[in-house]
C-alpha cells in the first residue's frame, strides 16, 4: 500500500511539474505578443460562396488555389476523372446533371465564374492528373501534376495515387514509369507558353532536365525564378529560370543533396529524417525571402533561404500518420507576413501559425462535408483582405471562402467549424 502511495505522488509531482512548465510556455508566448491574451486572427466560413456553376457543371478533386493581384481565386481541379461513378454516367445520360467542369477556373471576388479552361492540347502535355496551380507576377499560370499513367503500379499512399514506385530493377537500366514529370506555364486565357519536363523521362531526384510529379511552383518576382516542390515522385526543391526554363540549382532537406534510397515508415519518436518523404507538397516565398516548403508525410515545413540554406524547421501534430499534416501553407497579408495557415488534409483543419517563431495558435475546421467543415482539404490561399480560401481533394472536392474577421483572443487550441455568428 505504501509503494502504491509513493507511486501516486510522484506520477503527481510530475504531472504538476508538466503543467508548471505549460504554463511557463504559454505565458512567454502572451508576453511575446505584448498582451494579456494570445490573439490570432478569425474567421467565418461564407456558405454562400462561391455561386453556383452554369451548365450543370461540378468539381472533381480540387487539388490547387491561388489568389491573384485582382482578388480573382483561381483553382484547378480533375473533373470528370474523380467523379463518384454515379456522376461520370450522368454526363453520358442525364440532359439536367451533371458534367465535370473544364479544369482550371476563374472566380472574381463576389464569387462569379469569370472564364474556365484547360486540358491536352498541342505542343504541350497536359498531366494525367493536375496538381497545383500558381500565378505569378508577370499574369502567367502554372500548373503540376502527380499523374502515373498506364504503366505505373498503383498504390493508394493518402488516397490519391500516390504510388512511390522508382522503376528501377536490379540488373537492368532504369525505365520511369512516371508520366507527370513536366510543369506547364500558359497565359491567362489558356494559351500555351512553356513546358519543362517530359513524361517518363526522369533519372531521379538529381535529374536536371525533368521533373518526376511536381506539386506545387512558385515564382520570386524579384529574380523571376522558378521554384518547384518536386515532389510526389522526387525528394527535392527544384529552380529553374521562369521565362527560359534553363536549370539553377537544386536540394534536399536540411539543404543536402537528395537521395531516392529507400526510407522506413514514419515514426513520429524516431530522429528527424535527412531526406524529404514523398510528397514534397508546397513551397511559397516569404516578403523577408525566406522559403517554406511543406514536407507532407513528415509532419513538418522546414525553411530555407533562396540558395539553399537551411533556416530552420517545425513539426506540426507530429504524431499524425497516413498523408501526413503538412499539405499547403498560405501568408497571410499585412506587410510583415506576421502569420500563416497550414493547410492539414489528414486532420481536416487549418493551423494558425505565428510565422517567426512558427508556433501554432489555434486551428479551425473538422471532418465534415457542411460549410465550414473538410473533407480532403488540400490547398490554401489568402486574397488581399485576409480571406483564406481553400480547395478540398478526395470527395470533398469543393472550394470554400473563410472570411477574415480581424485579430481576436484564442479561446481554444481547436476550434471547430467557424460557422457565422448571428
Amino acid at each position: 500500500m505504501k509503494k502504491r502511495n509513493a507511486l501516486i505522488g510522484a506520477v503527481l509531482v510530475i504531472g504538476f511539474g508538466l503543467l508548471a512548465v505549460t504554463d511557463r510556455v504559454l505565458q512567454q508566448r502572451v508576453e511575446a505578443q505584448g498582451g494579456g491574451t494570445v490573439r490570432a486572427p478569425r474567421f467565418e466560413v461564407d456558405p454562400f460562396w462561391p455561386k453556383p456553376l452554369p451548365n450543370h457543371w461540378i468539381l472533381g478533386s480540387a487539388i490547387g488555389v491561388w489568389v491573384d493581384e485582382r482578388d480573382h481565386v483561381w483553382i484547378i481541379h480533375r473533373s470528370s476523372a474523380t467523379l463518384d461513378n454515379n456522376e461520370k454516367a450522368l454526363e453520358l445520360t442525364a440532359a439536367e446533371c451533371c458534367a465535370g467542369a473544364p479544369p482550371v477556373l476563374e472566380f472574381d471576388p463576389a464569387g462569379n465564374l469569370v472564364q474556365s479552361w484547360g486540358g491536352p492540347g498541342q505542343g504541350y502535355e497536359w498531366p494525367n492528373s493536375n496538381h497545383g496551380i500558381f500565378l505569378d507576377h508577370k499574369g502567367n499560370v502554372w500548373i503540376g501534376g502527380n499523374g502515373r499513367g498506364p504503366q505505373s503500379a498503383r498504390g493508394t499512399v493518402g488516397g490519391e495515387d500516390e504510388t512511390l514506385d522508382t522503376g528501377k530493377k536490379k540488373g537492368s537500366a532504369r525505365v520511369d514509369p512516371f508520366a507527370d514529370n513536366m510543369v506547364l506555364k500558359f497565359t491567362q486565357e489558356g494559351k500555351f507558353l512553356m513546358q519543362i519536363g517530359k513524361p517518363r523521362q526522369s533519372k531521379g531526384s538529381n535529374d536536371t532536365e525533368n521533373l518526376r510529379l511536381p506539386a506545387k511552383t512558385f515564382v520570386d518576382a524579384q529574380t523571376n525564378e522558378l521554384y518547384v516542390a518536386d515532389g510526389y515522385g522526387n525528394h527535392r526543391v527544384i529552380v529553374y529560370d521562369a521565362e527560359t526554363g534553363k536549370y539553377k540549382r537544386h536540394w534536399g532537406a536540411y539543404g543536402k543533396v537528395p537521395s531516392d534510397d529507400p526510407m522506413p515508415a514514419y515514426s513520429p519518436t524516431a530522429p528527424p529524417d535527412q531526406q524529404f518523404r514523398n510528397p514534397v507538397h508546397c513551397v511559397v516565398m516569404s516578403v523577408d525571402r525566406l522559403l517554406y516548403v511543406c514536407d507532407r508525410q513528415n509532419d513538418r515545413v522546414q525553411v530555407f533561404k533562396p540558395d539553399g540554406t537551411f533556416v530552420k524547421e517545425m513539426y506540426y501534430a507530429k504524431e499524425t500518420l497516413g498523408s501526413g499534416s503538412a499539405w499547403d501553407l498560405a501568408l497571410s497579408k499585412d506587410p510583415q507576413q506576421k502569420y500563416m495557415y497550414l493547410a492539414d488534409g489528414e486532420n481536416d483543419r487549418v493551423h494558425i501559425i505565428e510565422r517567426q517563431s512558427m508556433e501554432m495558435l489555434t486551428t479551425f475546421g473538422e471532418g465534415g462535408r457542411q460549410p465550414g467543415m473538410f473533407y480532403g482539404v488540400h490547398s490554401i490561399a489568402v486574397d488581399a483582405k485576409g480571406n483564406i480560401y481553400t480547395t478540398e481533394t478526395y470527395r470533398g472536392q469543393r472550394l470554400q471562402k473563410f472570411t477574415y474577421k480581424g485579430l481576436a483572443p484564442v479561446a481554444a487550441k481547436d476550434q471547430g467549424t467557424l460557422w457565422p455568428k448571428k
